[in-house]
């Protein structure tokens, strides 16, 4: 349907949503490749009819169940080799959850849990990177 003369980056979104008073953050471990078993932040590709915000909230509810109404922008992630599967832009949502907030895996996530913001596991992609700008920039 659609066809380019020049090559062009694919679009995704991801979520970095945290338990409003214990700042627990939630993270998928991907049951795919690439990064197959490693955690990461829950997000995945933009459909060619959606909204960015709605596509960050669609991946949040396939991969962790949850239903996050109220979501922020913060930063897009343009580092040229974040994605071994080619160059991959991403926006960056953030949000807040009750602490009673429960996860459930699914789609192509194999498992969905809570982490301490401060003592996370290995992250998948630049994650980490993100995870951290998030930290100074916005829990500062």
């Amino acid at each position: 349907m659609y066809t380019y003369k020049y090559p062009r980056p694919a679009l995704t979104t991801d979520g970095i949503i945290l338990k409003k008073d214990s700042k627990q953050l939630l993270l998928i471990q991907r049951g795919i490749e690439p990064y197959f078993g490693k955690w990461a932040l829950p997000g995945g590709f933009v459909e060619m009819d959606e909204l960015l915000v709605d596509a960050c909230k669609r991946e949040l509810m396939e991969e962790t169940g949850l239903d996050v109404q109220e979501l922020t922008p913060f930063v897009a992630a343009d580092k040229v080799d974040r994605d071994p599967r080619g160059r991959t832009i991403s926006l960056l949502f953030y949000g807040f959850v009750s602490e009673d907030a429960v996860v459930k895996s699914g789609d192509d996530a194999a498992n969905a849990e809570w982490f301490p913001v401060d003592a996370l596991p290995e992250l998948a992609f630049d994650h980490a990177d993100l995870v951290a700008r998030f930290k100074a920039e916005i829990l500062k």
